[in-house]
């Protein structure tokens, strides 16, 4: 019997060793018109900035209720249980609220100044974060002083700059 070659033979051999060294080329997908649509609206300053805004209230607010919990009256002996879970609920309250608006002020003021100053550097790099952070703390902190302004500066600064670092998000 003579042996013959069929096409699903053919299809089923093993590669030579110098294709199987070759590296795979994967096709390029082009983005659809919705995700690009989409790219464009996430690049919108004002869009980042209140997304931020309500990530960070909601953040606030998770924190708030936890720390609220956590405070215990200094009359504890002296309220019945009652007494004490009312307070501790205008506490979570109190707190929450507070917390909420103070992280919300936070992730708007960070992210747009982190917005703007990366489109007018047109570069996307640690800088950014630097003088974001170092503008989010100085107007966090404006209230108690010039003196307290200059050291949130730089502690915010520091600490964005030490997140980008820990994430690792510019090379």
């Amino acid at each position: 019997m003579a042996a013959s070659t069929s096409e699903s033979d053919l299809n089923t051999q093993v590669p030579s060793s110098n294709e199987a060294d070759q590296p795979q080329i994967q096709a390029i997908r082009m983005p659809s018109m919705e995700e690009i649509r989409a790219q464009e609206v996430w690049n919108n300053c004002a869009v980042r900035s209140v997304a931020s805004g309500v990530m960070g209230g909601g953040l606030g607010f998770m924190m708030g209720m936890f720390l609220g919990a956590l405070d215990n009256p200094m009359m504890q002996e002296q309220m019945s249980g009652r007494q004490q879970l009312i307070y501790n609920l205008k506490q979570m309250g109190t707190r929450s609220w507070s917390s909420a608006k103070t992280f919300a002020v936070m992730g708007v003021v960070f992210s747009a100044v982190e917005c703007v100053v990366e489109k007018a550097r047109a570069k996307h790099d640690t800088t950014n974060t630097v003088v974001a952070g170092c503008v989010t703390g100085g107007t966090m902190s404006a209230k108690a002083g010039p003196k307290a302004a200059c050291v949130g500066c730089v502690g915010f600064a520091a600490f964005s700059v030490a997140i980008e670092k820990f994430f690792d998000r510019h090379t």
